[in-house]
């Protein structure tokens, strides 16, 4: 008889199950794939409430907006999960698939990824 990998109970069922029930899955891979540390919890949160303040003012995929409404809302220029650089020179700064560039005088270009 298997063991189920959370609780140790024994397994009926499939000769492949792991688990011996949907509670013990969930709580098993729930425990493996919660951020490890604090550290690493503040920064996916910093990047959550950035992507949040760019989907919400960028709901339509290309818009214009500036520092002050992205500073007021919370959002936070130092976290972002990629830079694309254009051939025409310009950097956008992305958080997945919500993007901006900076524009003259503390303007921004909201823009959104197709994918």
């Amino acid at each position: 008889m298997k063991a189920c990998l959370e609780c140790g109970d024994k397994i009926v069922g499939r000769e492949d199950k792991k688990f011996c029930s949907d509670g013990c899955r969930n709580a098993y891979n729930n425990k493996i794939n919660k951020d490890c540390n604090n550290y690493m919890r503040n920064i996916n949160n910093r990047l959550r409430r950035n992507y949040r303040i760019l989907s919400e003012l960028n709901s339509d995929g290309k818009t214009k907006t500036n520092k002050q409404k992205l500073l007021a809302k919370g959002f936070d220029f130092e976290y972002f999960t990629n830079i694309l650089h254009t051939k025409t020179g310009n950097i956008y700064y992305f958080l997945y698939d919500q993007g901006y560039m900076s524009l003259e005088n503390d303007n921004y270009m909201l823009v959104r990824k197709d994918l």
